[in-house]
C-alpha cells in the first residue's frame, strides 16, 4: 500500500514534534511531566506503562516507558466539531516518558492535531489552523514548564 504522504519529506514541525530531556529518575519524571502539562491547561485523561504490560505479557525486557494521555477539553471539543468527530480516533494527546538510562528520561510528544490534518482526519482550513495554533501554544507552555522546574 502506498502512503498518501511521503514520511521522509516531513520535518519535526510538520507533526508538532517536541522532545525534552529530564535528568531525574523515571517515576519522578512522570510526576514532573504530569504537573507541567496540568499547569499548562491539560488534564490527564488516561495513563499506562506499556513497558510493564509488555514485560509481563510477552517478556519484552523493556526499559521504563510511560504514556500520559493529556487532554485540554476546550481544544478537544473544537477539534471534534471541526473534524465531524473523526479526530476522536487520535484522542488523547499522548506524552511519552521513556528512560534513556537511569537518571535520564526523554519526554516526547507529537501534535495529534497536525497529524490528523496530514492524514485527512481533520480539514485543512482556517478553523483547524487556529486549533493547531492554540494547542501548540499549550504544548509549548507545558514543555517550558518542564525546563523551568527541573
Amino acid at each position: 500500500m502506498a502512503l498518501p504522504i511521503d514520511p521522509t519529506a516531513l520535518e519535526s514541525g510538520d507533526i508538532g514534534e517536541e522532545r525534552a530531556t529530564l535528568h531525574m529518575e523515571h517515576e519522578g519524571a512522570i510526576e514532573h511531566v504530569r504537573t507541567a502539562f496540568t499547569d499548562a491547561g491539560f488534564g490527564v485523561a488516561t495513563e499506562f506503562s506499556p513497558s510493564e504490560m509488555l514485560n509481563e505479557k510477552v517478556d519484552a525486557d523493556r526499559d521504563p516507558y510511560y504514556v500520559l494521555g493529556a487532554c485540554n477539553p476546550n481544544m478537544a471539543d473544537k477539534a471534534l466539531t471541526a473534524s465531524d468527530g473523526k479526530m476522536g480516533a487520535l484522542f488523547p494527546c499522548n506524552v511519552v516518558v521513556w528512560e534513556e538510562e537511569p537518571g535520564v528520561q526523554t519526554v516526547y510528544h507529537v501534535s495529534i492535531m497536525r497529524v490528523g490534518r496530514l492524514v485527512g482526519l481533520a480539514p485543512d482550513n482556517d478553523e483547524m489552523a487556529d486549533i493547531i495554533a492554540e494547542t501548540g501554544k499549550l504544548v509549548d507552555k507545558a514543555i517550558s514548564n518542564l525546563d523551568a522546574a527541573e
